[in-house]
């Protein structure tokens, strides 16, 4: 008797850490999602996956275009902090010099030292390795990896039109985009009507080779990004048109992946969120998406460019809820960690919280301070319900900066859209606000820019 209380302490000790999944699609608006709103996206998939498990009404990427979002993610860190940010180049491209700071630790790096096998299944976007091979995510902590390098309209063909009209027309033959499995170069041009069924057999296959032991699975989508792509099973099929397809298509991704883990005996020891890097693409028109009832989209640090999707499961763990607290992608870096029984690193700021409280529905988290920034400036900071403007920009276009003397105030729990602005009634609240962004931009200091290749000081 004493031998088999042994060995269940045991066997129950090896499976404590729960396997990781991360899926992340690439401009996925808030209001992009059934679950979320939208009338005509069927996405029978995310929608149970949110109704047996945590949807959140209020998370947060921390950046507002691709490259700063991600290296924030894997970082646990605001991307000012490790220089992947910039004024004016935003994010890389395929000829940047720059990437990830080999001094960062990534959630890979952290979650391989505990034992686990890592792998990414996507869009890296945090360096590219043709031109440095220490870029590589498998330089980075990854055991595993198949994707692309960076955004899928980086690397046009010398025949492509304008920019704006290749976009729109969305013809697979204006894109050159290389798909890499490790260092190995698969396919150029990838065909991109295949990514998102190719991307989720590799996930799937990675969860059951890995299945014996814990795991990390970063699955960073192509897509919703421009240019759209599907797969002859989901072209013409939503009555949303190609985006809808596209999005439609992922949904069915996540239920495979969701499936496996099933399937597999795993669902109950695997964490699975979804989210995305940041909002829609509203530039674009039908072909971007949408951030429901937020005012804008990528590009800018309104609502509808940083407040995004956010979707935990984990059955028999995860209780089924609608959180409508605070959360954002940093703090998947810290709540892994802890899960994992890692040590969240002590001798760096480390921005993200842990946010287990949440998925398991024991209470609130204590946060003093969410930061917006667009590059390398902080445009707009929250506290509580409350957020204030210090600079305002539309996404993109040929508007200026506008820095406010008195910053624009909105109770964005009240006010999702930010069109009453409070700040004459409550200078208090400006006050405390502006508070708690000097004590955090104290915290903030100089680094080298890995952004093209610049070395300049983030401030």
């Amino acid at each position: 008797m004493r031998f088999l209380l042994l060995l269940c302490l045991l066997g129950a000790s090896l499976h404590a850490a729960p396997n990781i999944v991360i899926i992340y699609a690439d401009d996925l608006g808030y209001g992009d999602l059934g679950c979320y709103g939208h009338p005509t996206i069927r996405t029978p998939h995310l929608d149970r996956m949110a109704a047996e498990g945590v949807r959140f009404t209020q998370f947060y990427s921390a950046a507002e275009v691709c490259t700063p979002s991600r290296a924030a993610l894997m970082t646990g860190r605001y991307p000012i902090r490790n220089g992947m940010c910039h004024d004016q180049v935003r994010v890389l491209r395929r000829f940047s010099s720059g990437g990830l700071p080999h001094d960062e630790i990534t959630l890979a790096e952290l979650l391989k030292g505990k034992g686990y096998t890592t792998g990414l299944v996507g869009k890296w976007h945090l360096g590219v390795w043709s031109n440095d091979p220490k870029h590589h995510p498998q330089n980075h902590g990854f055991d595993f990896h198949f994707g692309l390098p960076h955004s899928n309209d980086m690397d046009p063909n010398a025949g492509n039109p304008k920019l704006a009209n290749a976009l729109a027309d969305q013809k697979a033959e204006y894109w050159n985009a290389p798909l890499y499995r490790g260092l190995e170069l698969v396919e150029r041009p990838a065909d991109q009507t295949t990514l998102t069924r190719r991307y989720t057999e590799e996930a799937m296959k990675f969860i059951t080779v890995n299945k014996a032991k814990p795991f990390f699975l970063y699955f960073p989508h192509t897509f919703p990004h421009t240019p759209l792509f599907a797969s002859p099973a989901f072209k013409d099929k939503s009555r949303r048109g190609l985006y809808g397809d596209v999005v439609e298509e992922l949904d069915w991704s996540v239920g495979r992946v969701l499936d496996t883990l099933r399937e597999s005996g795993l669902a109950e020891n695997t964490l699975v969120v979804f989210s995305s890097d940041n909002g829609p693409w509203t530039l674009m028109g039908e072909t971007g998406g949408s951030a429901g009832l937020l005012r804008e989209g990528k590009g800018s640090t309104w609502e509808g460019g940083m407040r995004v999707p956010g979707i935990a499961w984990w059955p028999g763990k995860v209780k089924p809820a609608v959180c409508r607290e605070v959360a954002c992608t940093m703090d998947l870096f810290t709540t892994a960690a802890k899960l994992a029984g890692a040590e969240v690193p002590s001798d760096r700021a480390i921005d993200g919280v842990d946010i287990a409280p949440l998925f398991f529905g024991e209470g609130k988290v204590e946060r003093e301070v969410f930061c917006y920034y667009r590059g390398q400036q902080l445009y707009a900071a929250r506290v509580g319900p409350w957020k204030a403007h210090f600079i305002t920009r539309s996404s993109y276009g040929p508007d200026k900066p506008v820095a406010h003397e008195v910053p624009e105030l909105y109770n964005v729990e009240e006010d999702p859209s930010e069109v009453r602005n409070l700040a004459d009634q409550h200078p208090d609240i400006l006050a405390s606000i502006r508070r708690a962004v000097e004590k955090h931009g104290a915290t903030i200091k100089d680094v080298p820019n890995q952004l093209e290749g610049v070395v300049e000081a983030a401030k």
